[in-house]
């Protein structure tokens, strides 16, 4: 069983994952991590839902 081209596979491989990691290191991908989680939590334009009547369910009690 010859398996030696699973070498250069993996060599290749490796070598687009760390170019693609490089690239997203020089593009600022990485540059805030901490701010979108802290966006969600103290965003000002979230408010609650407004309290809704209940609504009626589709039975009715009247039998004509």
């Amino acid at each position: 069983m010859d398996y030696f081209y699973l070498i250069p596979l993996a060599l290749v491989l490796g070598g687009l994952a760390l170019g693609a990691f490089m690239w997203s290191m020089k593009s600022g991908q990485y540059d805030d991590l901490a701010g979108a989680a802290e966006r969600i939590l103290f965003e000002e334009d979230d408010r609650p839902a407004p309290d809704k009547p209940p609504r009626e369910s589709g039975l009715s009690s009247n039998t004509n």
